[in-house]
């Protein structure tokens, strides 16, 4: 809280009336409120995407379009953006170029594929659900295979569920006499069966809609809105061609892996009559 005071306090510069002004902060500062180091701070400078301070003195002085630029370029990393990317972004800005349509392919590709809301769970839920009976060892490498698996992230004293149904099947299929170690197997393996899947869909609208950004002559605000356009469709198809095929699979499987188990039931039943 003393450190979150003295940052607000370096930061307020009153006008000539006593009203509040630009705030203005030296490096450290700025790193602090933006959330980032010093050393980001210098690099982005050297890569050209923040303006340099204004010197007083020998001391560099940073304002609040510093800091919006900083959280900026942030959230265009997290989201994958590289740095030469995010300088011609930048750069759009700063000539008043409109840069919507691209902000816009940009929210149709980061936004989430499933309105599924997160939850949370408690260590004690999830040994209660997953882990009765184990030992305090087996337990701990449980947790550390799940969360590695992104069915669990920590979250302070708790976890973070990103997937409550998947969780939900989890808990199903272990009620049912399952190993929890058998599925978590199954649920490895069917995480790579879907990236392959989504791959496989992404290849496919690469090669027919993408790749007309990657010509010499820069798309049209008219080309990256059908792009936007193209990858909203894309959602519900994906959905609508899996369910299907896994529901066909599904039946072709269960009858041939089943169909013994089931004969062998049935000449028990009838000798039983007989």
């Amino acid at each position: 809280m003393a450190q979150s005071c003295r940052v607000r306090s370096l930061a307020v510069k009153k006008d000539e009336t006593g009203g509040r002004g630009m705030a203005e902060y030296r490096i450290d500062d700025l790193a602090r409120a933006a959330g980032t180091t010093v050393r980001n701070i210098r690099a982005y400078q050297d890569r050209g995407l923040l303006p340099p301070p204004q010197l007083k003195g020998r001391v560099g002085i940073y304002d609040d379009s510093h800091l919006a630029r900083l959280r900026l370029i942030g959230q265009l990393l997290k989201r994958g953006y590289t740095f030469a990317v995010i300088k011609d972004l930048v750069g759009a800005w700063e000539t008043g170029k409109d840069v919507s349509e691209v902000l816009g392919l940009e929210k149709v590709l980061t936004d989430p594929w499933s309105d599924e809301i997160p939850g949370t769970a408690s260590v004690e839920e999830l040994v209660a659900t997953f882990g009765a009976g184990l030992a305090e060892d087996e337990v701990a490498r449980m947790l550390d295979r799940t969360v590695a698996l992104g069915l669990i992230e920590p979250e302070g004293d708790h976890y973070r569920v990103p997937s409550p149904r998947l969780l939900h099947v989890g808990a199903e299929l272990v009620a049912a006499g399952i190993p929890l170690d058998a599925v978590l197997d199954i649920a490895e393996q069917i995480r790579a069966d879907c990236e392959v899947i989504a791959g496989r869909f992404v290849n496919l609208v690469h090669e027919h809609v993408f790749q007309r950004l990657e010509t010499d002559i820069p798309p049209s605000g008219e080309d990256i809105g059908e792009i936007a356009a193209v990858v909203r469709r894309m959602r519900p198809l994906v959905r609508m061609v899996v369910d299907p095929f896994i529901a066909r699979a599904m039946e072709t499987r269960v009858q041939a892996a089943l169909g013994a188990q089931l004969e062998t039931i049935r000449d028990h039943l009838a000798r039983e009559r007989a």
